[in-house]
């Protein structure tokens, strides 16, 4: 790899993953879809132009009776990573995103679909048995799980090495249930854990574009929110640093490569 700052081109890693979508509010929310996780290698920069940074926000949990919200973009460049779905509540259909939002324990049970596709997997079905219960958001590395006695468990994540660490990104969040009876949906990678009237949902993880935990029914009626996204990339570390960034939070040096990462909006220049 030729050195980026001075030449005409160069090349770098990416890994951008989006806002994960909240979990659904009462009654037995959906698990909030994982934020969209996009990663690849030899994505071509130019020396002297500017690229923009955007971290997108987790979605809010749904209040009583309602969704949870989706989460929002990130962006590096041309590279946007969809937000994730939010889970459904009160009957609500999981809303779709980079990963879908699970489908509300009340009603219609519907997981939300993964749009566009490539991103993350769609969310888990609800159920309106005794035990009435949300289905786990889609996540990264596979769908929310389906209900059955027990609320459904987020879908997994995906694992990076991009900071020289392994860390797990874009998990789903798990859905809520009515009865104690059964058991609340676990969330992954950092997503929230729904719950059953004892305890409230949980909130995903800041930076992991994880979803948050469906609600259950009167005593803790909101979902969990969805964890901020976040963007990384890298490059060999014997080329030259980037002339200028903006918003930057980290840089690392790890296995050969310089590693710069973004929680908050900015600006890098080659």
């Amino acid at each position: 790899m030729t050195p980026l700052t001075g030449q005409v081109t160069g090349f770098v890693e990416y890994l951008v993953v989006a806002g994960g979508g909240g979990g659904g509010g009462k009654y037995y929310g959906g698990g909030g879809g994982a934020g969209g996780l996009l990663t690849a290698s030899g994505f071509s920069v130019a020396a002297g132009t500017s690229l923009t940074v955007t971290v997108g926000a987790g979605g809010s949990g749904g209040a009583a009776s309602t969704n949870g919200t989706s989460g929002n973009n990130s962006v590096f460049s041309s590279i946007t990573a969809t937000a994730g779905g939010g889970g459904g509540g009160n009957g609500g259909v999981g809303s779709s995103g980079g990963s879908g939002g699970g489908g509300s324990g009340f009603g219609t049970n519907v997981g939300g679909t993964a749009s566009p596709s490539g991103q993350g997997f769609a969310g888990g079905t609800g159920t309106n048995a005794t035990n009435a219960a949300g289905g786990g958001g889609g996540g990264s590395g596979s769908v929310g799980t389906n209900t059955g006695v027990n609320a459904g468990n987020g879908g997994a994540g995906i694992c990076s090495s991009i900071t020289g660490a392994r860390v797990f990104y874009a998990g789903g969040g798990g859905g809520g249930i009515a009865q104690s009876t059964g058991s609340y949906g676990l969330g992954v990678a950092g997503g929230g854990n729904g719950c059953d009237d004892s305890f409230a949902a949980t909130s995903a993880t800041s930076n992991s574009g994880s979803g948050g935990g469906g609600a259950a029914h009167n005593t803790f009626p909101i979902g969990g929110n969805g964890g901020s996204g976040i963007v990384i990339i890298r490059y060999p570390a014997n080329c030259a640093p980037p002339a200028s960034t903006t918003g930057l939070q980290q840089v690392l040096y790890n296995n050969g490569f310089q590693v710069y990462v973004w929680t908050s909006n900015g600006t890098i220049t080659f």
